[in-house]
């Protein structure tokens, strides 16, 4: 898993179709916690109607945490959502982390980090991640991280607008399943991984496939991970910021860091060091 930026700190630039220049936007949603001290727990404002409650990671967390401590707490949770939805960028993995991280504070429940990363784990493979914050090479079910340090680096990001069909994906008799597993050594040796999920997602979403297309003229594109989100990785912001004029004026594109930790694990520090 390789971090973005995300938060209120950092921004991603974004091309203005009209103006032909630069902006610099947020990029990364914003969780905002209020306290409940009759028990409630409840997704306020925002984009509450998108997601089913079965489906709302953010409100699994908190119920997860408060199940798990046995706090007499509550909390109202609201969302103040940048990172598209069903595009496979982790924005309700990280934003699932948030909640765990900050409830453990604010309602004093005394949990570490090994066990809120097993919370998270029930919640999906890659939330463990975003708990702990740091690049890293995830197996078995997301719960084996190895820390990795990785170079800097720019990644120009993609959204076809469409969510992955993840079931489907899972189910479609041409998936590869009996491919060698993907090591940390192949990684670090630069060998090229292939992901057994494109061709699939590729038929099934016809716009996944126009992007990759699209983004392959300039570098090698990729997939997050079963999501349909498509990126291409640069050594620099400049060469980034150079492809992605390029790009057609109808695809929604941003140019993000790459970041050694999270937001969240940096404002965790800085809150820690204030004291």
């Amino acid at each position: 898993y390789a971090l973005a930026e995300s938060g209120r700190s950092v921004t991603a630039a974004v091309l203005n179709e009209r103006k032909g220049h630069i902006l610099e936007k947020f990029w990364g949603d914003t969780v905002h916690i209020r306290p409940r001290a009759d028990g409630g727990i409840h997704r306020v404002g925002g984009d509450t109607a998108m997601l089913a409650e079965a489906d709302d990671l953010v409100l699994r967390a908190a119920r997860k945490l408060k199940q798990a401590s046995g706090t007499p707490l509550g909390a109202d949770l609201f969302v103040d959502k940048r990172i598209p939805v069903g595009g496979g960028f982790g924005g309700g993995s990280s934003d699932a982390a948030t909640v765990l991280i900050a409830l453990n504070h604010i309602w004093a429940t005394g949990l570490d980090l090994d066990a809120l990363a097993g919370l998270g784990l029930e919640l999906g493979a890659d939330v463990p991640v975003f708990v702990r914050g740091e690049n890293a090479w995830a197996e078995n079910l997301g719960d084996q991280l190895t820390k990795l340090e990785l170079p800097p680096a720019w990644y120009l990001l993609v959204d076809p607008g469409l969510a992955a069909p993840t079931g489907e994906l899972f189910q479609a008799a041409e998936l590869t399943r009996d491919a060698p597993p993907a090591t940390i050594a192949d990684f670090v040796s630069g060998a090229e991984l292939g992901n057994a999920f494109e061709p699939v997602l590729r038929r099934l979403l016809p716009t996944v496939d126009v992007v990759l297309s699209e983004l392959s003229r300039y570098g090698r594109a990729r997939l997050t991970g079963t999501g349909s989100g498509c990126f291409l990785q640069f050594n620099s912001r400049e060469a980034a910021l150079e492809t992605q004029a390029r790009l057609p004026v109808s695809l929604r594109s941003w140019i993000v860091a790459g970041a050694a930790q999270s937001g969240l694990r940096r404002a965790q520090e800085a809150f820690a060091a204030a004291g």
